[in-house]
């Protein structure tokens, strides 16, 4: 906590942003492009409700919010739970383009949309598993 702050003020972006309402919409509005987008539906069970609270209890707990992310599933390991999905440039940019509509939708102050995007980004970046697209000739 910061000593200089004032009293009642955010101490942690997941205080600052909104907390959980926040990131539920952040996710909701995410998910509800992955319904109807053809590249990204198929990699998910039919149910997209389990992915949805996973990844709010996650971004919740990375954002500063409660631990349940990691009480309930351990350790992150966002790659290795990613890595039986082929993510290549196009899934990572598809999810980006339904991310950076959720992340909009917020209406968030530039400076904590920025903070979020950023990570975000970076994020789906890291992801990617394939490196070559199939499409393109070799």
């Amino acid at each position: 906590m910061n000593p200089t702050a004032e009293p009642g003020a955010p101490t942690t972006f997941f205080e600052a942003v909104g907390g959980e309402p926040t990131f539920r919409r952040l996710v909701d509005e995410f998910y509800a492009g992955v319904a109807t987008d053809p590249l990204l539906r198929p990699m998910y069970p039919e149910d997209l409700g389990p992915a949805a609270d996973r990844m709010t209890l996650f971004l919740m707990q990375y954002w500063g919010g409660p631990n349940t992310y990691s009480a309930q599933r351990g350790h992150p390991r966002l790659r290795m739970r990613h890595a039986p999905f082929r993510i290549g440039a196009a899934e990572r940019d598809a999810w980006l383009k339904h991310m950076r509509h959720a992340v909009d939708r917020l209406d968030l102050p530039p400076h904590l949309a920025a903070a979020l995007w950023e990570y975000l980004e970076r994020a789906a970046y890291f992801m990617v598993n394939v490196m070559e697209d199939p499409a393109e000739p070799a």
